[in-house]
């Protein structure tokens, strides 16, 4: 049984929502919301629900074709609550002064995002 899950994903120009192929934020929540699900299912067999964000913290933009890692733990069990914390970092970038269809590996991932929240999985849905 892992407490830890991440997903890594290509923004596209459908993500982007504002001039400058500007990614919206809650696109990052959205990808925190996948990765708590599947903790949840990993910890307890069902996709619980995300009940708030406690903490949410934007720290650098993201564009159509950055590529995205985004990464969740459980850090606290209840009962039926799941207290967990999430991160979200750039590892890829379009380099369209290379070229159109260029892009470089960051050498070092810039972080994009953090926040934290608590998820419930009511005991009668638990199965782990």
């Amino acid at each position: 049984m892992s407490d830890k899950a991440m997903i890594r994903l290509r923004m596209s120009q459908h993500d982007a929502h504002y001039a400058g192929n500007l990614v919206d934020g809650a696109r990052m929540l959205s990808l925190f919301g996948d990765v708590a699900t599947e903790l949840l299912i990993r910890h307890d067999g069902d996709e619980g629900l995300f009940v708030a964000y406690d903490n949410i913290e934007f720290l650098s933009p993201v564009y159509a074709g950055d590529y995205i890692e985004a990464t969740g733990e459980i850090v606290n069990v209840g009962n039926s609550s799941r207290k967990m914390v999430f991160e979200a970092r750039k590892v890829i970038a379009p380099a369209p002064h290379a070229g159109v269809t260029a892009a470089d590996v960051l050498a070092e991932p810039v972080v994009v995002c953090r926040a934290s929240g608590t998820c419930v999985v009511p005991k009668d849905k638990q199965r782990k």
